[in-house]
């Protein structure tokens, strides 16, 4: 019996072994529009895994016993106080939290451990992280911790993964499902600046590689759990000033235009790795570090758009808006997946300082939680993972490569930007009702309560 086949249903399934209690779920609305279902909630070992989605009316068939029914008013009821944190494993589907994330690169031997990683991170009230790859000591360690994990499928898998459907769904039950729920895996990133590079066969493989990983995760009921997508290098674009002028490079757009339409298809948005270092030190004369920074400076004027920027992180943000509309994606959400300044480099690298790095993401900190858009989207709230966690002593590379931390490998702090490092960390992390709004929590609770309210109502 699914939705789509009746206008008022509960189908309720009740069944305990184990210390499992299954509640399956459907609800079905009376309105033109496809129905907007409560589709499954498990509660397994004081770990409740539910997704909720908008439902407009609840009906109690008359034949129903009064046990079950008692049961499922009790549930309800009490359904504000799972989501309001009274029991702690309490899994809300979102793939972003908030503005603010982070990236959790391990080339290193010197960092903390996974587990030392989790105290961090809760001590920080950082939420959002990705890591490079889905290291399953990384996954075990981020078990009940509440923390929103982003994993990656490694550039050296794509070739084989995009002609072969059964890599993808054994990378998946391998490396994703047997972590959730008590792992929150929200995303899954298919390659890494696979288009900045310049394996053409890689470039042709990305697609079938992200359409066979989104596919497994569907067959596995995943898909409305975990969001695929896959982030770019700022070499996808022929050219980004002024932000209105940017477009895709020619040689990469024929690979880019099917990635963008599957993506709209499955409402994943655009990563980029947005550095305003990097363009800084490419071009120091011409560029106002000021304007790097966040710091006061006159800005750049867009003549096409009449819009001004005052900061070079909004203006990278609307050139990808920019080069999406020209190639037909207007609609589509762009996030930052790396963002960071580096603390020290080589002599070339003009800017690479400890206070440039302390001021860059400071300055940042502060614009993302003002939760506000940019001058050509401004009802789309900015969104970034930082680069990076800790500075990493084996990356490759110029001197900045291992310095763009904003902890050191003992997990203090590289230098202060309001963060507490790991001597900190016997703070509490309980969540208060000021942590829900300062870190964007509101829409998930609200809609729980107001659904709570209705039925309450109803009964």
């Amino acid at each position: 019996m699914g939705c789509q086949q009746q206008k008022h249903c509960i189908q309720r399934c009740w069944s305990w072994s184990r210390r499992q209690c299954c509640f399956l779920i459907w609800v079905c609305s009376s309105t033109p529009s496809p129905p907007l279902c409560i589709s499954q909630l498990r509660l397994q070992s004081r770990s409740l895994y539910f997704l909720l989605l908008n439902s407009t009316e609840f009906s109690f068939p008359s034949s129903s016993s009064k046990s079950v029914r008692m049961v499922s008013r009790f549930f309800l009821c009490f359904l504000p106080l799972f989501s309001l944190g009274y029991f702690p494993n309490v899994l809300i589907v979102q793939a972003f939290t908030g503005t603010y994330g982070i990236n959790y690169g391990r080339i290193a031997d010197n960092i903390p451990q996974p587990e030392s990683v989790v105290t961090l991170l809760r001590a920080a009230k950082i939420k959002n992280v990705r890591i490079y790859d889905a290291d399953q000591s990384v996954l075990k360690a981020f078990s009940g911790s509440g923390l929103e994990l982003v994993v990656n499928v490694p550039n050296e898998y794509l070739k084989n993964m995009s002609v072969n459907e059964d890599s993808a769904m054994d990378w998946i039950k391998q490396n994703v499902q047997p972590f959730l729920p008590g792992t929150h895996i929200r995303g899954i990133t298919v390659g890494n600046e696979v288009f900045g590079g310049s394996d053409q066969e890689l470039w042709e493989a990305l697609l079938g590689a992200v359409k066979n990983i989104y596919n497994a995760t569907n067959r596995l009921h995943l898909a409305d759990l975990i969001q695929i997508s896959t982030a770019h290098s700022e070499a996808v674009f022929a050219n980004s000033y002024p932000p209105s002028s940017c477009v895709f490079n020619d040689n990469i757009i024929q690979y880019m235009k099917p990635l963008l339409e599957f993506f709209s298809q499955i409402g994943s948005p655009f990563f980029i790795n947005a550095y305003p270092f990097l363009a800084y030190i490419s071009d120091p004369e011409h560029i106002d570090i000021n304007y790097a920074l966040f710091e006061p400076n006159s800005g750049i004027y867009d003549q096409k758009t009449n819009l001004h920027y005052d900061n070079m992180f909004d203006a990278q943000l609307d050139a990808a808006y920019a080069a999406l509309e020209a190639a037909g994606f207007n609609k589509m959400e762009v996030i930052v997946s790396e963002t960071g300044w580096a603390s020290h480099g080589d002599t070339n690298e003009v800017g690479a300082t400890v206070r440039n790095a302390r001021t860059y993401n400071y300055n940042l900190r502060k614009r993302l939680a003002l939760r506000k858009g940019t001058p050509l989207r401004p009802k789309m709230v900015a969104k970034a993972y930082i680069f990076a966690l800790f500075n990493e002593n084996l990356k490759p590379g110029p001197t900045s490569e291992r310095n763009y931390g904003l902890f050191k490998a003992d997990g203090s702090i590289s230098y202060d930007i309001g963060f507490r490092g790991l001597k900190a960390s016997s703070a509490s992390s309980s969540i208060s009702v000021k942590d829900i709004w300062k870190r964007g929590w509101t829409a998930p609770y609200s809609m729980v309560l107001m659904s709570c309210a209705a039925v309450l109502l109803l009964l």
